[in-house]
């Protein structure tokens, strides 16, 4: 091993940040590994390579003992004195013992342990750097896609996003750029695994943290993330600075703030709430944008029931209960949404028919003093009514009698008139 060798493993160590102590720790350990396949397996045997001229020196390593049990390991006290009358039972002893055609091994085992040793160097930093990482959010390029897992490339390495951890309406293809979530890092055999998604909750207050100064700096905290992926998020925001409005912060001028992180999401929906410290408010303030009319609590249980105006049962429920859903995981309360009707209407019926019961009793007399009144006015009719009958009835006899006179005289007439008509017929046949 010559003096380039030893400059091309310090060059290693500035480009790939390998340590060369590393690197010479680990020829040291594979030569010693080839000298005892190649000269012997029941040796202890040590490497020693010299930093600066690169020489190669194999040391065999005796025990000193009193009594030997393995020759090729072990050496009596005796033997030892011989050689230094210092040594003591429990010191070693090195021989040296390197071959003369040990430098052809050893340059092709360090050829090998080298580029072994800068790929798991490689694989190690990676791992170092992205575990480091872990919660932040970065932009990769899909670089292939396998079956419904994707392979996403961030800087030295290789993401995967996982079928689960995408986001059902999203669509990537191949050289697509998209910000993803680091969410875990596991070593593997093949090297470090960097597990990404589109789908954690990080993601946005990742995305809000960059767009927004006030989080980023502390001046503005994220309390809470309900977020259903895709469709929708619920995220309470608070602050103790009074001259800050932490949902303001957030939304940013004419909507810019949270419009960066609604277009890095797939335009997914975003509702921005204050976190408050009393239930009853943040119960309230968690159901946005439905009004609520009351809340009652049961801290021991942590249950709220929240009473809603009718026309604003469904808003506050939500599509398939997504935003009461949400509500509940975001504020951390189990909700009741109950409708006004639905919580007031009994109670309200009673006491309205209590109400009613003195009404009832002055209605009934108000009842029997018109019936009475209307009976009055009908008989009175009844009596009126016959007058006029008789009359009529009169009129209509009268009438009666006269049609009967009329004709009786018009029968007399016609009869004297068939008499004249007779006679006359009778004096002119004479003459």
């Amino acid at each position: 091993m010559n003096k380039e060798f030893i400059a091309a493993i310090e060059d290693l160590e500035d480009e790939k940040g390998i340590p060369k102590e590393v690197v010479f720790d680990a020829i040291e350990s594979a030569l010693s590994s080839a000298y005892k396949k190649n000269y012997g397996a029941n040796q202890n045997v040590r490497v020693d390579i010299d930093k600066d001229t690169g020489d190669i020196d194999v040391y065999t390593i005796m025990d000193v003992v009193e009594e030997v049990e393995d020759e090729f390991t072990q050496m009596s006290l005796e033997e030892a004195r011989e050689i230094d009358p210092n040594f003591e039972v429990g010191d070693e002893m090195l021989f040296k013992v390197t071959p003369g055609d040990f430098g052809r091994i050893a340059a092709q085992t360090a050829k090998q342990v080298v580029v072994q040793r800068i790929r798991e160097a490689e694989r190690g930093m990676i791992f170092d750097d992205y575990v480091e990482m872990i919660g932040e959010v970065v932009t990769g390029v899909i670089h292939r896609k396998s079956n419904d897992t994707i392979f996403v490339t961030i800087g030295r390495t290789e993401g995967i996003l996982s079928q689960k951890e995408q986001v059902p309406s999203e669509r990537f293809e191949v050289n697509d750029r998209i910000k993803v979530y680091i969410m875990d890092v596991k070593k593997s055999t093949k090297g470090p695994q960097i597990f990404l998604s589109r789908s954690h909750p990080g993601l946005v207050k990742r995305l809000f943290e960059l767009e927004v100064p006030e989080i980023e700096d502390g001046i503005v905290e994220i309390k809470s993330i309900a977020r259903e992926a895709g469709s929708r998020t619920k995220i309470a925001v608070w602050t103790d600075d009074e001259n800050v409005d932490p949902v303001g912060a957030c939304v940013g001028a004419r909507g810019s703030r949270v419009q960066n992180v609604v277009d890095a999401l797939s335009n997914e929906k975003i509702d921005i709430i204050n976190w408050s410290d009393d239930p009853v408010t943040l119960i309230s303030n968690v159901l946005s944008p439905a009004k609520v009319e009351d809340v009652f609590i049961e801290d021991n249980e942590k249950m709220a029931t929240v009473i809603v105006p009718d026309y604003q049962l469904s808003l506050a429920i939500g599509k398939s209960g997504q935003n009461v859903r949400l509500a509940a995981k975001l504020c951390g309360w189990k909700i009741d949404i109950k409708s006004h009707t639905q919580y007031y209407g009994d109670a309200e019926a009673e006491e309205e028919a209590d109400d009613l019961i003195p009404e009832t009793e002055v209605g009934e007399e108000v009842e029997a003093m018109e019936e009475a009144a209307v009976v009055e006015e009908i008989e009175a009719e009844e009596v009126v009514g016959e007058e006029p009958a008789a009359e009529a009835e009169d009129e209509s006899e009268a009438e009666t009698a006269e049609a009967e006179a009329e004709s009786e005289a018009e029968t007399e007439a016609g009869a004297e008139t068939e008499t004249i008509e007779g006679e006359t017929e009778k004096a002119l046949d004479e003459k």
